[in-house]
């Protein structure tokens, strides 16, 4: 008449395993889509304005200091004048925003 606890653990079985790692893959999945994925997509975007950059832009850096795009050297860093006269190399990945894009040069 009454279930010993040995015959109610054999009754669960193989599915009883699967049931349990359910909230776990229900948790990663949850996690992707509200963490995992917007970075991705956060990332994709500031490589895609980075790599845009040409000169005369107006940016600002991750340390605040603003400044026009002087030249865009090819291994990964950019010089920013900061004040007439006044240059600083920086590296792409430090350029936090695009204030105002120039105008590409018209081909005649």
């Amino acid at each position: 008449m009454f279930a010993t606890p040995a015959y109610a653990q054999a009754v669960g079985g193989a599915g009883g395993a699967f049931t349990s790692f359910v909230p776990l893959i229900l948790i990663f999945a949850i996690m992707y889509f509200l963490l995992i994925r917007p970075q991705q997509k956060k990332m994709k975007e500031h490589k895609a304005m980075v790599d845009a950059l040409r000169r005369g832009d107006q940016v600002v850096t991750q340390g605040g200091i603003i400044g026009k795009v002087a030249k865009v050297k090819d291994d990964g860093e950019i010089e920013i004048e900061i004040a007439e006269g006044v240059k600083v190399r920086v590296l792409r990945a430090t350029i936090s925003q695009v204030l105002s894009k120039t105008e590409p040069a018209e081909k005649a």
